[in-house]
């Protein structure tokens, strides 16, 4: 039993490591410290590796579009208020940015779907594609402090859950049932810090 353990962290011991260094990321997220782009470009560079391997191709290139969402996300939450000079406030969406997002949503949907089908081996490119622009849109509403970013994280994480254990990537399984979980305390962590409208 000890040596199948040990053969088992051998041989997923990159997946093994992404999943730590993602659960520091989504922790530093609901914490609200700018660390955690640091940790969001790291675990991505581990996925991609995994996802490549496990042919979610939507999901490897996601995380290329995460190192440089993090860098802007980095500079962003560090570069806070430019009116007052106070740290970045958490903000909500509006209806009309709701509306372009949607649109924005669909319009990648589309396109990884149709890349996918085409281009790639993909098994699941619906569910693939769907993951893949709902992770877009949310990563861009965390990079601009926008609180309905967990709702989008709740799906999008809740979604994963069923891929990867189709996938048997069990690591990542647990990895996205956590995310989930914190996705939700992540949203009533922020909703706490949004200052009533005056």
């Amino acid at each position: 039993m000890q040596d199948q353990i040990i053969k088992y962290f051998q041989t997923n011991w990159i997946e093994i490591v992404g999943a730590i260094l993602s659960l520091i990321y989504i922790f530093l997220s609901i914490k609200q410290k700018v660390s955690l782009w640091f940790f969001g470009i790291v675990s991505s560079m581990f996925y991609v590796v995994v996802f490549f391997q496990t042919k979610f191709y939507a999901d490897m290139s996601l995380q290329f579009y995460y190192v440089f969402i993090s860098i802007y996300g980095w500079i962003n939450w560090k570069r806070g208020n430019k009116a007052t000079g106070d740290e970045l406030p958490v903000g909500k969406t509006s209806l009309k940015l709701w509306f372009q997002l949607t649109i924005v949503t669909m319009i990648i949907y589309f396109i990884y779907y149709l890349v996918l089908i085409k281009f790639t081996d993909s098994t699941i490119p619906k569910a693939d594609s769907l993951v893949g622009a709902l992770s877009i849109i949310g990563t861009w509403m965390l990079a601009r402090k926008l609180i309905e970013n967990w709702l989008i994280w709740i799906i999008a994480d809740g979604l994963c859950v069923g891929l990867y254990v189709y996938k048997g990537l069990f690591p990542t399984v647990i990895l996205f049932v956590i995310y989930t979980i914190m996705s939700v305390d992540g949203y009533w962590q922020w909703k706490k810090t949004i200052s009533p409208a005056k």
